[in-house]
């Protein structure tokens, strides 16, 4: 079979560039995200919000920035994507409707857009997987699967 042509229309180009696109938007997720947790754990960047550091063991806020810098680092890897970012995005989801949306109905107005915006971002990549630049692929690449990991069957 020849190899196919290469696309030059624009759409057919943009379609070649989406594993990429969705790689690149995958790893600032999973960086901005992992950056939050760091900041209230550990009171880097800036710290948590007003300055210093969460409480150990205190909820919502200190499990919340575990969740965020465990499952933003797995998102940034490409490592367990689409559970990380389930996780993730359930935290988000949470942050919102306890945390901003008693204040107001629009994330506009209660102040939860980065919460909202999270949400939606990480459940964007449970259906759609980690993209290009993934750790997982390179493990894939490498023939790790569960199928080659059983036993073969003996006669």
């Amino acid at each position: 079979m020849p190899p196919t042509p290469p696309t030059t229309s624009l759409p057919g180009r943009l379609h070649q560039a989406q594993p990429y696109a969705l790689g690149l938007f995958r790893i600032v997720i999973g960086l901005l995200f992992a950056c939050h947790g760091a900041a209230s754990l550990f009171g880097v960047l800036g710290g948590a919000v007003g300055g210093g550091t969460v409480e150990t063991g205190a909820w919502p806020g200190w499990y919340a920035a575990v969740i965020q810098l465990v499952a933003g680092a797995l998102v940034l890897l490409g490592v367990g994507t689409r559970s990380a970012a389930f996780l993730a995005s359930g935290s988000m989801a949470y942050a919102y409707f306890y945390a901003h949306q008693p204040e107001a109905l629009f994330p506009l107005q209660n102040g939860g857009e980065s919460s909202a915006m999270f949400c939606w971002a990480f459940l964007l990549l449970v259906f759609t997987g980690p993209g290009a630049f993934a750790a997982d692929r390179l493990f894939a690449a490498r023939g790790v699967t569960g199928e080659e990991r059983k036993a073969p069957a003996t006669a």
